[in-house]
């Protein structure tokens, strides 16, 4: 089959190419920097034509109010180039209990993607993952200092962006779920935790303070982002990627 992937550049996407690729897959990367942007829609016709499916890894710039309307215009522009190329599979990777956090901008913008998705008018999968083990540096950066990092309790559920990427391609090469698969990592863990794991793993000798007004997590009720039942499994354990990283 032939895939357009969609942000295919990037940390999962380029990914998802090799491995569509390796699978015997005809899967080309598209991008601003080959000439695709969702936004103004130049280039989506020419990347989407004669492309069996679609896969939409393309991310908003901003994680503030302003990524709902990135989110609005790209998915009109891909969905109706889409259905112009008569693509009959539509893929995006979203995020495990975004639609429990509307005080986050961005998860309310990725709530937003999946339900322009449901409601268009080419056959779709959602793989929703958990967050990715390689963004835990990002996190801790929001509440740290040159002493102390602070974090809140929130369970996470991290996850490698290999596997995530290994999913969003078996999916992609299926046939269309017309609904929602769940990706989490092996293990849970509150995000201080996490924090003092990640630290120790460094070398860093800052500590960790527990505070749960901390940072972007802090609003998350309960448990939402972590697996339910039915979700999928990903093999590789946070402890063991940070001896590779």
């Amino acid at each position: 089959m032939k895939f357009a992937v969609i942000g295919g550049t990037g940390l999962i996407g380029s990914q998802v190419v090799q491995n569509l690729a390796a699978a015997g897959h005809e899967a080309v990367p598209h991008s601003l920097s080959t000439g695709v942007d969702v936004l103004t829609g130049q280039g989506v016709d020419t990347a989407l034509a004669g492309a069996d499916v679609v896969v939409n890894l393309t991310n908003s710039p901003t994680f503030d109010d302003a990524s709902p309307a990135f989110f609005q215009t790209s998915m009109d522009h891909l969905l109706a180039a889409a259905q112009r190329a008569g693509a009959g599979h539509f893929v995006i990777l979203s995020i495990v209990g975004a639609d429990h956090v509307p005080e986050l901008d961005y998860y309310r913008a990725k709530t937003l993607q999946e339900d322009i998705l449901k409601a268009g008018p080419v056959p779709y999968s959602i793989v929703r993952a958990t967050q990715f083990m390689e963004f835990m540096d990002a996190v801790l950066s929001l509440t740290a200092d040159s002493g102390t990092v602070r974090l809140p309790r929130t369970p996470l559920q991290p996850v490698a962006a290999a596997d995530v990427a290994a999913t969003v391609a078996d999916v992609a090469a299926g046939s269309p779920l017309g609904g929602t698969i769940d990706l989490a990592g092996p293990d849970t863990y509150p995000l201080d935790e996490l924090g003092r794991i990640t630290l120790a793993s460094q070398g860093d000798k800052r500590s960790v303070t527990t505070d749960d007004t901390a940072g972007m997590f802090a609003v998350v009720p309960g448990d939402v982002l972590t697996a339910k039942n039915g979700a999928l499994i990903a093999p590789t354990r946070y402890t063991d990627w940070l001896k590779l990283k």
